[in-house]
């Protein structure tokens, strides 16, 4: 179980890569409620709320380290 980097709060990695639908294109739709996850500096992050993964984005998102 990942930990949120930055509330702290456990996220259950399996049910933010789990996918819940398909779009019309064959993209896979997953339920930004049970978490979220960013890609950055060559690692993934686990979130347990859009706006926490907001929050890293604004903050580490221009190149500077977490």
């Amino acid at each position: 179980m990942a930990q949120c980097p930055m509330c702290g709060k456990p996220v259950d990695e399996a049910a933010v890569r789990a996918a819940t639908s398909q779009t019309a294109f064959g993209a896979r739709e997953v339920d930004p409620a049970a978490g979220t996850r960013q890609f950055h500096d060559g690692q993934w992050y686990y979130f347990d709320r859009l706006e926490c993964r907001t929050k890293f984005m604004a903050q580490f998102g221009t190149g500077r380290k977490p």
